[in-house]
């Protein structure tokens, strides 16, 4: 029994025996994933709570939204593309006026007299002078007969030789000499007939006409005062009777920023409403767009006329504009998408939406193409379905944290 004690013994294993680098990684190992662990629960609780924000969900318009979308809203005012200060050709003073403020003129209709007693002598001495040279005339032509007769008896007496040579060159002389006088004095009756004829047209300029039918806007000149085409007097000259506008020509003139001028076309639907009537929607279209910018205004004219108009519709009225693509016109109608208006936000010139995805924000540029109701109709930048930030703060950036809220 005793040998084999021996080897029982030598099979035992001693901790002594172990290798001492063993014994201490494994403290280290330990240490470590106890940092690690305080890293992770000191992370957890200092990390960052992200910035609350109200959410709503992108909705598709769909094919069966209904009616039409408002691409654009605009202001203007209503113009008349006919309208005239109705002045004279010459300047004269006032006798007569004959239009008040508010009546309706024809056109040719007199509207004013202007005083014609200057004119009216004139024409009276032209008259006289053509009758003058008409009496002159018929003289000269019962002359220049005696005289033809007298030629022709001078040209048979010389053939008998009973008168000289010298003599019938004296009548030939005479006669041809009153010829000539006679067609000189009638082209004097052609310069007085003209003269008379200036002179009249002088005194129908007297007589001011409205140039087209219409409505008189203002009066503006008084039986006393003078009137020319022109400013003159230092002021005290008038330079129009009154102003008449054609109101079959309203229409309204609108200024739209160049950046939205691609929304609109000739022939658009619009809807108009004026300030005096909220509640009155006007059927318009779009006329003509003017082809050129307002360098200083970076905008362009645009010409929206009315489908029916109306005695309640004035010029100068201001009105606000919408104007309308049909739901099934474009192609980007059936793609369009609906989020709240307060999702929009401006950022350096452009229309931007914060899209929240896995608790961080994604800016978006998008492409607003309208309104309906409390939304706004996007085209482009946001699909269906995706979250955006509702009234975003104003230090709101790419990447933040936040925490979402729905509405």
């Amino acid at each position: 029994m005793d040998p084999q004690k021996p080897a029982l013994d030598d099979l035992r294993i001693k901790r002594s025996d172990m290798p001492e680098s063993n014994s201490r990684i494994r403290p280290v190992a330990i240490g470590l994933v106890v940092l690690t662990l305080a890293a992770l629960v000191i992370w957890w609780l200092t990390r960052s709570k992200g910035i609350e924000v109200h959410t709503a969900i992108a909705r598709e318009t769909g094919s069966d939204s209904g009616g039409d979308h408002t691409v654009l809203n605009a202001s203007g005012y209503v113009t008349a593309r006919r309208a005239a200060t109705v002045s004279s050709k010459v300047t004269g003073k006032v006798v007569e006026v004959l239009i008040e403020e508010g009546m309706k003129v024809k056109e040719g209709q007199v509207v004013a007299r202007l005083d014609d007693t200057n004119v009216k002598a004139g024409l009276a001495v032209a008259q006289a002078q053509l009758e003058s040279a008409r009496a002159a005339l018929n003289e000269t032509r019962a002359r220049l007969k005696q005289a033809n007769q007298e030629f022709s008896r001078t040209t048979e007496l010389v053939k008998q030789k009973i008168a000289s040579p010298s003599d019938l060159d004296k009548a030939e002389s005479n006669a041809t000499s009153l010829s000539a006088h006679l067609a000189q004095q009638e082209l004097d009756i052609t310069v007085a007939e003209r003269q008379v004829a200036l002179y009249q047209q002088q005194l129908d300029d007297m007589t001011i006409r409205a140039p087209f039918a219409g409505i008189v806007t203002t009066k503006d000149a008084q039986p006393g005062e003078m009137i020319s085409p022109v400013s003159a007097g230092g002021g005290f000259t008038r330079t129009g009777i009154g102003t008449v506008v054609d109101m079959d020509s309203l229409e309204v003139e609108i200024d739209v920023n160049e950046s939205y001028i691609n929304r609109v076309g000739a022939g658009q639907p619009v809807v108009a409403t004026l300030d005096a009537y909220p509640d009155w929607k006007i059927p318009c279209k779009v006329i003509a767009i003017i082809p050129t910018a307002d360098r200083q205004k970076s905008t362009v004219k645009v010409r929206v006329g009315f489908d029916q108009l109306d005695p309640r519709i004035l010029p100068e009225m201001a009105v606000k504009v919408a104007f309308r693509e049909t739901a099934g016109g474009p192609a980007t109608a059936a793609r369009a998408v609906l989020i709240p208006k307060g999702a929009v936000q401006s950022r350096d010139g452009r229309d931007v939406v914060f899209v929240v995805q896995s608790g961080r924000t994604e800016r978006r540029a998008v492409t607003v193409i309208g309104t309906q109701n409390d939304d706004s109709v996007l085209s482009a930048g946001v699909v269906a379905g995706e979250n955006v930030a509702v009234d975003p703060p104003a230090g709101l950036a790419e990447g933040t944290a936040v925490r979402a809220k729905k509405l």
